[in-house]
């Protein structure tokens, strides 16, 4: 497994990244199964771990808790805030009050005594992102987090993080993971070239776009996972955007297959590829989708290849705009329409 710097941090991490939103009753619910799968992506060569407190209200990182137990000097682990943990409005969000709360929570559910990367889940037009970046900046300080990250921004919303850490003298995110896949490629016109500038390393999520590259969906195909039913807009087949994308993932199944590779070793290769990129995050529910994701790590696509998936999804184009996930941000008050 190839390692690559996580930004100008020095760390080293590898180009899989094991997603864990799968694990718990979101997806997997059964806890030794689980452990056995990431047992085994450790063992080919996975050091880097990502999960979140709200994936299956925090069992998810109970889990990654007793699977890394008597290996956390050899894993680097991420985890996030942001997703509501309860009907509390204060018990989520990423005020100073929650983050401060929260972080202890996620500590005594992954049994650890420090998180390796803290990420914000999503930007919260509703908090002064100074008060977010202070809150953190006490963590680290702390001992509690290594390194913080964010999720989901907009270059925008990057670049105003960091002029503010700056601004401030305060610890700035080292990281952001946005959603990339060969059908959602949005983030090519300014997230990656915006992290590129500020030295921030790429942790990208969804490479098989939710299901859809995983050479099983079709017409007929449903979300099975509790997980994937929360996004309606991007499954119903009713909409011309999801049949466009079930057009593309066709003909990059074709392409695959002239090239002597699955569709899933196909679109896992095309973003780690992407010299941007620090580590694709690869989410299994199962032992047979972790062994069918981990060969993508060797393949290499040239040039020739690269120009024909342009042809199928042009660069910078999300077929279905409901896939990224800017838009599940709410405008800012005074932007919202009357």
């Amino acid at each position: 497994m190839e390692f690559r710097p996580l930004g100008r941090t020095g760390v080293q991490v590898s180009k899989l990244c094991l997603g864990t939103m799968m694990f718990g009753a979101w997806g997997n619910p059964d806890h030794d199964d689980s452990i056995r799968i990431i047992h085994r992506a450790l063992d080919a060569g996975i050091n880097f771990v990502d999960t979140a407190d709200v994936y299956s209200a925090g069992e998810s990182e109970e889990i990654v808790g007793k699977a890394i137990r008597s290996r956390r000097d050899d894993v680097v682990l991420a985890t996030k805030f942001w997703g509501p943990m309860g009907d509390d409005p204060n018990r989520r969000g990423v005020s100073r009050r929650w983050i401060i709360a929260e972080v202890d929570n996620s500590l005594r559910r992954l049994g650890t005594d420090w998180i390796d990367l803290y990420q914000m889940h999503r930007p919260d037009p509703d908090t002064d992102i100074d008060e977010t970046l202070g809150a953190l900046t006490d963590l680290v300080h702390q001992g509690k987090v290594r390194y913080i990250g964010s999720s989901s921004f907009s270059a925008g919303e990057m670049v105003e993080a960091q002029w503010a850490a700056r601004e401030r003298r305060l610890e700035r995110f080292r990281t952001e993971q946005p959603p990339y896949s060969i059908l959602v490629r949005g983030v090519e016109l300014d997230v990656l070239p915006t992290a590129v500038r500020h030295g921030m390393g790429i942790l990208t999520y969804s490479p098989l776009a939710g299901g859809w590259l995983s050479g099983r969906w079709s017409a007929e195909a449903t979300p099975t996972s509790p997980a994937r039913q929360r996004l309606v807009a991007r499954f119903d087949m009713s909409l011309p955007e999801n049949q466009r994308k079930l057009d593309a993932a066709e003909a990059l199944g074709t392409l695959a297959d002239e090239a002597g590779l699955s569709l899933i070793e196909l679109a896992i290769a095309f973003v780690i590829n992407h010299p941007a990129v620090t580590s694709a995050i690869i989410g299994p529910r199962t032992m047979e989708q972790l062994d069918s994701q981990l060969p993508a790590a060797d393949v290499t696509l040239d040039a020739a290849l690269l120009d024909r998936i342009d042809e199928i999804v042009r660069p910078g184009v999300n077929l279905n705009p409901a896939d990224t996930s800017f838009g599940e941000q709410v405008l800012e008050p005074s932007l919202r329409r009357r």
